[in-house]
């Protein structure tokens, strides 16, 4: 309510009746009083006075509430009865939908989603009927703001329904502000964030009853699991990656940071070994290829060579030697101290 239209309720309660002249004694002009009385009369507060045309009266506030708010009430209970009027159909239904993807084992344990839409709405819907826990493993380190805002509410909302939360990243999302401050909101509800270098696959968990797997190339698609057996596999793994994770930081750690670049140059040179391209090492690190290049670059520094094939021969030559020590005039390969990616607080 405006200040003007509550100087004019105040004035007005303490009359039997009243003009709109009247309201000059409240220090307003024409304009004034008539947006106050236009706005007072909206809110049915007041009214003409019974007797006396031209003049107002005030409507006691709790009368003035039943008359505003009684036909709202009344098109919300339309609404809830038309809501479950639909939601009663849509349960006669299910009987023979289940029926009909029963006659086919895999697809009624297995299904192939390939519509974004129709994805984001299965993630919203057992969101809502997730009652225990939910495990979500999100490679390719930094997320969308896009993402993260609409993962949010979605969030919170489990949260304050006591649901677990636990939350795999690789690396480099500690390192992305965005990320930080939706980690930042949801450790503050309860929920737990590790990082790690490799090895996620994209899914989201939910209880013991469902889950959705990421499809490889195709980031619109998605694979819905009912099967019970195979959610027990995701959450045997998810359980193993957990354990090895790092607890994701809520303050800037320069020991931490250095474990973690550590961490990641030692994935990079396991890669290396195997021969693998910039490109695929960035995918599998969840990092930009400049910033995989820039790792790649340290190793092969500490490495001495000059050449990605020498260096995954010197790594193959420093992994094949005898525990006791290195040939003479060597030293055992070993990184060192690596560099600290940049973070705003």
């Amino acid at each position: 309510m405006s200040q003007e239209a509550l100087a004019v309720f105040e004035f007005a309660a303490d009359r039997t009746v009243f003009g709109i002249e009247d309201l000059a004694a409240v220090g307003l002009d024409a304009d004034e009083a008539e947006r106050a009385v236009k706005e007072l009369a909206g809110l049915r507060l007041l009214s003409c006075a019974e007797g006396a045309p031209g003049r107002l009266a005030v409507v006691p506030p709790r009368i003035a509430a039943n008359r505003l708010l009684r036909p709202m009430e009344r098109e919300v209970r339309h609404q809830q009865d038309e809501i479950e009027r639909f939601r009663w159909m849509f349960e006669t239904l299910l009987p023979a939908y289940e029926s009909g993807r029963a006659r086919d084992t895999d697809a009624a344990h297995v299904e192939m989603v390939d519509d974004l839409r129709l994805v984001e709405e299965l993630i919203e819907e057992l969101t809502l009927n997730c009652r225990t826990e939910v495990l979500t493993a999100q490679p390719g380190g930094a997320r969308s703001p896009e993402s993260l805002r609409a993962a949010l509410e979605r969030d919170r909302r489990m949260l304050a329904r006591g649901v677990a939360m636990r939350t795999l990243y690789q690396h480099p999302a500690r390192y992305h502000q965005p990320t930080i401050d939706h980690v930042q909101r949801m450790t503050s509800l309860g929920a737990e964030v590790r990082t790690q270098s490799e090895g996620l696959c994209r899914m989201l968990v939910f209880d013991h009853h469902a889950a959705l797997l990421g499809v490889p190339d195709d980031p619109q698609a998605a694979l819905l699991v009912r099967e019970p057996r195979l959610i027990h596999s995701m959450r045997v793994f998810f359980d193993w990656a957990w354990r090895g994770a790092s607890p994701f930081p809520l303050s800037f750690d320069a020991t931490s940071a250095v474990r973690i670049s550590g961490e990641i140059q030692e994935a990079i040179v396991a890669m290396l070994s195997e021969g693998l391209e910039d490109k695929s090492m960035a995918r599998r690190l969840g990092m930009s290829v400049r910033s995989c290049q820039r790792h790649v670059a340290e190793v092969m520094k500490v490495l001495g060579a000059k050449s990605r094939f020498q260096a995954g021969f010197l790594i193959g030559q420093s992994r094949a030697r005898p525990a006791g020590g290195a040939p003479s005039g060597t030293e055992p390969f070993a990184l060192p101290g690596p560099s600290l990616p940049a973070r705003r607080e």
